[in-house]
C-alpha cells in the first residue's frame, strides 16, 4: 500500500502531508487515522507507548470517547527527508462540560511507500471558557480553507 505524497519531503508535499493527517484525525473515525500507519507503527503519545495498528485503533477511540467536539488545526515544522515535525491545536470539552485547548508537537518518521512508521507527541492541556475557543467548524469533518491554520492564529 503506498500512501502518496512519498519522501522525501519538499515543503510543499510536507505541508500536505500534515493537511491530510489534520483531515483525517478531524473525521475522528480511528479506522481511517489508522490506515496512515504501517501495520507496526510505533507512538508516543503524551506519556503512552504503543505499536501496531490495532493499538493506534484502540487508543484513538478511548480518546474521542473522552474529547467530544474535538477540533484540530496541524502546522508544519520543519522536514527533511523521510521526517515531518507538526505543530498543533485541538479544542475539546470533557463530560462536565469543561474546554480545554490541547497544544503540542509531533515528530513523524516515514517509510518508502508514505506511512508513518513512527510517531511522537508531546501534548499539554489548557482548561479555557467556551468563550475562548478559536475553531468553530462542524465537527466532525476537516477545517475549512477560510478558517486560518496556526501560521494566521498565533499561539
Amino acid at each position: 500500500m503506498s500512501r502518496p505524497p512519498l519522501p522525501p519531503f519538499t515543503r510543499e508535499t510536507a505541508a500536505q502531508k500534515a493537511r491530510m493527517a489534520e483531515d483525517a484525525w478531524n473525521s475522528r473515525d480511528p479506522v481511517r487515522v489508522s490506515l496512515a500507519y504501517t501495520e507496526d507503527s510505533r507512538w508516543r503519545n503524551r506519556s503512552e507507548f504503543f505499536q501496531g495498528r490495532d493499538a493506534i485503533v484502540e487508543f484513538l477511540t478511548r480518546k474521542w470517547a473522552k474529547e467530544h467536539d474535538y477540533r484540530l488545526i496541524k502546522d508544519l515544522w520543519a522536514f527533511d527527508q523521510n521526517r515531518i515535525a507538526v505543530r498543533f491545536q485541538y479544542e475539546w470539552h470533557n463530560d462536565a462540560g469543561q474546554w480545554h485547548r490541547s497544544y503540542g508537537n509531533e515528530q513523524w518518521e516515514f517509510d518508502e511507500h508514505g506511512l508513518m512508521r513512527r510517531r511522537e507527541a508531546s501534548i499539554n492541556d489548557l482548561a479555557i471558557k467556551e468563550s475562548e475557543r478559536r475553531f468553530h467548524w462542524p465537527a466532525p469533518g476537516p477545517r475549512p480553507a477560510d478558517v486560518a491554520g496556526l501560521s494566521e492564529n498565533p499561539l
